[in-house]
């Protein structure tokens, strides 16, 4: 255990992973960033809210409190983009999703970014495959489920309003397709709009550990904020982000229990 990696571990068949949703910025890089603001930005606010009923259900949770802006742990460490041709942000972003420099000076150069990753993006993964590990040998088949949330509307990313739920299955191939179906028909009938495998079809971690093969099946989940969260307009350090309401969350977080909740009789199949 570190001052900056959580981990709650469960008992069922089920790891959420939550590489977003930290804050925190290292007092060594936080003179680095225009601003802590802009470097926070883009965070998956309150995600480890919305999914703390997670606990209760036994399900294993797997949390960075490092910011996203000293190193994503969802790209994957070669540096390759995970969709070619399209706008997207670095292992060790150099900007906003909407293009804002996040540095006063130089970007991170290559040893820099070695530092990190050995830092931050190494112990989070080594602390997810060791989820997966004891989990799979306790029940022999395990979901990982990516848990992520994003602006509705991001104009440089992706067209128009986001749907509310965002499956990513890899196209396929990071997951059983009956699970993936499964977890369309709970957003379908929660009356809220869903797509599976539309812009984000799974991040390096769906798509690295995602192996039906050997009984591990990943699940990306990207949200649009506003099921749970209000987006200002314009969003500035004084309106973003909000605070977290339960109340107001209450109904995609109903959606969402009933979802982890076929991931655990997935994997018990």
């Amino acid at each position: 255990m570190t001052d900056w990696l959580d981990i709650h571990r469960g008992e069922g068949p089920v790891i959420i992973a939550m590489p977003h949703t930290g804050s925190e910025i290292p007092a060594e890089l936080a003179g680095a960033f225009v601003s802590p603001w802009l470097a926070r930005k883009d965070t998956d606010w309150w995600i480890e809210q919305v999914y703390g009923f997670a606990r209760d259900l036994g399900v294993t949770m797997v949390r960075t409190r490092i910011s996203r802006s000293v190193i994503d742990c969802n790209r994957d460490p070669s540096g390759a983009s995970l969709y070619p041709g399209m706008a997207t942000t670095e292992l060790c972003p150099t900007s906003t999703f909407e293009g804002e420099p996040l540095y006063r000076g130089a970007a991170p150069d290559a040893a820099e970014i070695a530092r990190r990753t050995d830092r931050w993006f190494a112990p989070y993964h080594a602390a997810v495959a060791a989820e997966i590990d004891r989990l799979k040998a306790k029940h022999g088949r395990v979901v990982l489920y990516d848990a992520h949330s994003i602006r509705s509307r991001v104009g440089r990313l992706f067209e128009g309003e986001l749907p509310q739920f965002n499956i990513g299955s890899n196209s396929g191939r990071a997951c059983d397709p009956a699970l993936a179906a499964r977890i369309s028909d709970i957003c379908a009938a929660s009356g809220r709009t869903h797509v599976l495998d539309g812009r984000f079809k799974g991040g390096w971690t769906t798509r690295h550990y995602g192996r039906p093969d050997a009984n591990v099946h990943a699940i990306q989940m990207e949200l649009a904020f506003r099921g749970y969260l209000e987006e200002p307009d314009p969003m500035t350090p004084e309106t973003w982000p909000g605070p977290y309401d339960p109340a107001y969350a209450a109904p995609l977080v109903a959606t969402l229990t009933d979802i982890v909740k076929a991931c655990i009789a997935f994997a018990r199949t």
